[in-house]
């Protein structure tokens, strides 16, 4: 990764694609603005990285920033994919029946995964992402994680199905400090087909989108 230099992905969509749930604006600001800002201070770090590589406290005072920088560019490339206009098929439930079944024989049903899934969202102290992870070591089971500001799911055999952001930035311009409303209609722009190939791929199935932003 240190000599790879990366670029903000194009989004498979236009800025307006996921309206209501997401505003244009908001679709904006958060692909060009805040996601490039990740990517670059990525590239810095990696390039400041591979100069100091006889420089281990050097290397070592980096990882916070790369942990940071770098979770930031996996988790939004992952976020952009796992997103579709409202109106599409691959935003429907029923695009995804492998796991579909898997989350009917977890939760119960649909509507108990959303409120639980929900729940965890609205309990992140500051900013962070929920994400349904399924854990390749264990049997392939799925479960509902959260992660604190850019950490990124990396942890082996663990699979990001998919995510949603819970930092301001995604949604404070539309819905202000009404997170509740946000994670209601972030249902509605979900991509279900990329979740169903997540749920059936791999970690490195997953992150291949990172592959095509080098």
């Amino acid at each position: 990764m240190s000599n790879d230099t990366y670029s903000l992905p194009k989004l498979p969509y236009s800025y307006d694609a996921l309206e209501p749930a997401i505003s244009k604006q908001i679709m904006e600001l958060h692909h060009s603005k805040h996601h490039q800002t990740y990517v670059t201070n990525l590239n810095n770090a990696l390039k400041t990285l591979s100069s100091s590589q006889n420089d281990i406290p050097a290397q070592i005072a980096l990882q916070p920033v790369l942990r940071f920088h770098g979770g930031g560019h996996i988790n939004h490339s992952l976020f952009w994919q796992n997103l579709a206009p409202p109106d599409s098929a691959e935003a429907q439930f029923s695009a995804a029946p492998k796991l579909t079944a898997a989350i009917n024989a977890t939760f119960g049903s649909e509507q108990a995964f959303r409120q639980k899934f929900n729940a965890a969202l609205l309990g992140i102290q500051g900013s962070g992402w929920g994400w349904l992870v399924k854990f390749e070591n264990e049997g392939g089971r799925i479960g509902i994680v959260t992660t604190k500001d850019q950490d990124p799911i990396v942890g082996a055999g663990e699979v990001p199905v998919f995510g949603v952001d819970m930092w301001e930035h995604a949604y404070y311009l539309q819905y202000l400090n009404g997170k509740a409303a946000y994670t209601e209609n972030i249902w509605t722009v979900i991509n279900w087909k990329t979740a169903e190939e997540r749920f059936l791929g791999k970690q490195a199935d997953a992150f291949t989108v990172l592959k095509a932003s080098i």
